[in-house]
């Protein structure tokens, strides 16, 4: 998978195109010749670099028609509160992936080479998202393990197989650790091995405990994926980790910060600790979700060190950070009424918006030389 502009200055990161879509027509002199060759002696000198497209977004209840047993579904069955009809479902698909298809594309034509997602039903919603034209049309494929959520939501990872090649799925319980709490469970946390780029990589995908829990809830998010982490990091120190999720807090909570080990400048990171590029982007007033008139930015990507290019290095000679930026595009905003310039949702006040998510999705741009 690469940029769209096939050749990137990593130094000052300018990127350079190759070829124009319109060249003058000239007779070919000598002088003509030598210019020529001194440009593209000029081009070869910057390497060519592969660039991949990585994303995260919260689906926001991607339900099927049918009844799980053992789940509580019954709101998104068709004579449920929701009224979700098959009608309904089917243009929920459709808008999914019409931004999952579309996510990564400002750089990368063919999109993200994998996307974890939260808030999906079932294995039967993903077979029927990854059937929609955009993604069948990349032959994106999905993991995902049943999980105990009571409400049935799930995290699942989509991946292009063209890039990414997976070789090992599981996932690890979010363990409750208050007497009090024995008889709950929440969505564990999907933790997905494979290649991309001819290197080993690992991506934990989360979604942890609401705000309508305390934050202890999510400090043990943070405490436990950390521990996940740092055991995977002890079997193979050269896998390179990606935790993304919606964490239901912001980059600057205690859970990300301290719990969790993240910090916001790419030279301040060490051995054990994480990047979150999302730090700063909050302190800017945006984020990825609007409540009471404010943003919030619970939706990240988090990465080890070992993607990092620390202390003003630029060496790509393997996969590292480039960019990241939060998917907007015009279509994912209401328009007017009392939540104008908030993501349009599927459902508020309870009417059928037929829109997307109460989130917007994340995406992060890797690049290595060729």
């Amino acid at each position: 998978m690469h940029f769209e502009i096939l050749y990137v200055n990593i130094n000052d990161q300018i990127e350079l195109p190759l070829f124009r879509k319109s060249t003058p027509t000239y007779t070919m002199t000598k002088k003509h010749f030598l210019l020529i060759l001194v440009l593209f002696l000029s081009l070869a000198a910057n390497a060519q670099y592969a660039g991949y497209a990585i994303g995260f977004y919260n689906l926001e209840n991607l339900f099927d028609t049918k009844h799980d047993e053992g789940k509580n579904d019954y709101e998104f069955l068709p004579d449920g509160a929701n009224a979700w009809t098959e009608l309904k479902y089917q243009n929920k698909l459709k808008n999914m992936a019409q931004v999952l298809s579309e996510m990564g594309t400002d750089k990368s034509p063919e999109g993200c080479a994998f996307i974890g997602v939260s808030e999906v039903e079932n294995a039967n919603a993903l077979t029927d998202l990854c059937n929609q034209p955009p993604l069948k049309a990349r032959n994106i494929q999905f993991c995902h393990i049943e999980g105990p959520d009571r409400r049935g939501v799930d995290c699942a990872f989509l991946y292009n197989p063209k890039y990414f090649t997976v070789e090992d799925v599981n996932l690890v319980p979010y363990i409750y650790t208050k007497p009090e709490d024995a008889n709950r469970a929440t969505r564990g946390f999907l933790t997905v091995k494979g290649k991309m780029a001819g290197e080993e990589l690992c991506v934990i995908v989360c979604h942890w405990p609401s705000r309508g829990a305390s934050a202890f809830y999510r400090n043990e998010g943070g405490r436990q994926v950390r521990e996940l982490k740092d055991r995977l990091l002890k079997e193979n120190k050269k896998l390179k980790i990606f935790i993304m999720g919606d964490m239901n807090d912001d980059p600057t909570n205690e859970s990300m910060t301290t719990y969790l080990g993240c910090k916001p400048e790419i030279d301040d990171v060490k051995k054990d600790e994480l990047y979150n590029p999302w730090y700063n982007v909050i302190k800017k007033g945006t984020g990825t979700l609007a409540w009471d008139g404010s943003w919030n930015l619970f939706d990240q990507i988090v990465i080890t060190p070992n993607l990092l290019n620390q202390n003003g290095k630029k060496d790509f000679s393997t996969l590292k950070y480039h960019s990241s930026h939060i998917f907007k595009r015009p279509y994912l905003f209401q328009t007017e009424g009392k939540y104008k310039g908030n993501p349009k949702r599927t459902h508020a006040g309870g009417s059928w918006l037929n829109g997307y998510s109460d989130h917007l999705p994340v995406v992060m741009y890797l690049a290595k030389k060729m």
